[in-house]
């Protein structure tokens, strides 16, 4: 989530309830069994931090009583550019702060709740065994703070949310995050770890409209989601602010699904999950491709970089990736190894059965005017909509648009060109950079000629007619 103003985090103690809130009244053989091999030994304040970013690995340190600040807020932040949405927040952020602490360790957790809010918000921790998870115990006014106390007493990944009715709409405003409970000793050691959570947000208007845009009771009801975001909105994890590692090293993501509705099928393109602890829990799936993750559960996924390159997570429901949002990198320096991975190493012309590459040129008719465009959009429906779509709109963060675009329009031999020979690598179309390949594509002069002339004469465009010989001089 982008913010326009910095989220306050953060709580003072207000009121301390007994220790022993959560305690089951009657303990199976298993749980005091980790009662009496994890006995606290002093306090600390926990680190909390904000996505992607975790706190340090807990490693061999005993039990503890760890003590948890957490502010809730209520601030406008960025969902896309232009579009803005009022997120309700656990820490500051959405995802809300990475909570890390160990089995056994009993948790003296303060929220807060900023006086600026306008409702009353609480939190159900899944990793908490009592009722509701702390939900019962935590409903707190703006301005109000409250405490209590719980034993950790499973390891895994968990999720934590607002409980506060009606809860769809609490979670659906970004009030989600992930607490982390490792096993004695800490989990095995990797070079880097990051936080990722998605979720998905229903606005009244559509997806890149422009403006403050408030939440849709009705869209989510129906669960169609506008926007499906990894940590809180489109691009959280791109360009500048992608995650990074290095040729070599080893990386864990723990990886949650706020939802409130959908299921999220996590993967990152290029590479293989080593280990999976299935849904957060302690069974562990190797050489794994994609991961199911349901609408309130996490997985941690551990993974070895091999080879330097831009790694793409997504959700692989893979529409919700290139049309809603659901896009990150991760962005990974160092040698080349050719052996794993050799790039391109011959490029050529594919001509099935001998064919030839160029299409034999059909008898000459002359096309002028409306005829001539109508003959271009039909060669446009056959070749161009799938990528550039029906209103020459293309496809965010992957194909440009060809509507009202400064790129088509500020040089007709440039694009003529990208139509006959391909174009890859990165262009900037609107003040939006896209980075893709378009291949060459197999028209006749005078087919490039008439679907050209449609795509000038409309959506905005300059109305040029372009010419056969235009083409071939091109050619």
């Amino acid at each position: 989530m982008k913010k326009k103003a910095k989220f306050i985090g953060g709580s003072m103690v207000a009121l301390l309830l007994s220790a022993g809130l959560f305690s089951c009244s009657s303990e199976s053989k298993d749980t005091k069994q980790i009662l009496s091999d994890n006995v606290i030994s002093g306090e600390m304040i926990a680190e909390l931090t904000a996505p992607p970013f975790v706190p340090k690995p807990v490693g061999s340190r005993k039990a503890k009583k760890l003590i948890v600040h957490m502010e809730i807020t209520e601030e406008e932040g960025t969902m896309v550019d232009g579009t803005t949405y009022m997120y309700w927040t656990f820490g500051g952020s959405v995802p809300g702060s990475f909570i890390r602490t160990r089995v056994g360790d009993e948790v003296e957790f303060h929220i807060k709740n900023h006086p600026d809010s306008k409702l009353p918000h609480n939190i159900d921790l899944h990793a908490v065994t009592g009722p509701g998870g702390g939900a019962e115990s935590s409903l707190v006014a703006p301005g109000q703070e409250k405490v209590f106390n719980f034993k950790t007493l499973n390891p895994g990944l968990y999720v934590y949310h607002c409980a506060t009715a009606p809860v769809g709409m609490h979670i659906a405003n970004g009030m989600y995050g992930l607490i982390l409970v490792e096993p004695e000793g800490g989990l095995p050691k990797v070079d880097r770890e990051y936080y990722v959570m998605q979720g998905d947000f229903y606005t009244k208007g559509a997806y890149g409209e422009a403006g403050l845009q408030p939440f849709d009771q009705d869209k989510a009801v129906k669960e169609q989601p506008d926007y499906v975001v990894f940590n809180g909105s489109v691009g959280a994890l791109n360009g500048d602010k992608a995650l990074t590692a290095k040729v070599g090293e080893t990386v864990r993501l723990f990886v949650g699904n706020g939802g409130p509705n959908l299921v999220s099928s996590f993967h990152v393109i290029g590479e293989i999950f080593d280990k999976v602890h299935i849904e957060g829990g302690s069974m562990v799936n190797e050489n794994v491709q994609t991961t199911m993750i349901p609408a309130g559960g996490a997985a941690m996924v551990d993974f070895k970089v091999d080879v330097p390159g831009t790694f793409i997570l997504v959700d692989h429901s893979i529409f919700r990736a290139f049309h809603k949002g659901a896009l990150g990198m991760l962005k990974v320096t160092g040698e080349e190894n050719l052996q794993i991975y050799s790039h391109t190493t011959k490029e050529g012309v594919y001509t099935p059965e001998g064919g030839s590459k160029k299409k034999a040129e059909a008898p000459k008719v002359a096309l002028t005017g409306q005829a001539k465009i109508d003959a271009g959009k039909r060669i446009y429906d056959a070749t161009c909509f799938a990528c550039h779509q029906a209103n020459g709109e293309g496809i965010p963060n992957a194909f440009p648009p060809l509507a009202k675009s400064d790129w088509l329009n500020s040089d007709v031999n440039r694009a003529l060109k990208a139509v006959i020979h391909g174009l890859s690598g990165e262009i900037t179309v609107n003040g939006k950079k896209y980075v893709n390949v378009m291949p060459a594509q197999n028209l006749t002069d005078d087919e490039v000629a008439n679907v050209m002339t449609f795509i000038y004469n409309s959506w905005g465009n300059k109305k040029q007619d372009v010419t056969p010989d235009m083409v071939r001089k091109v050619r």
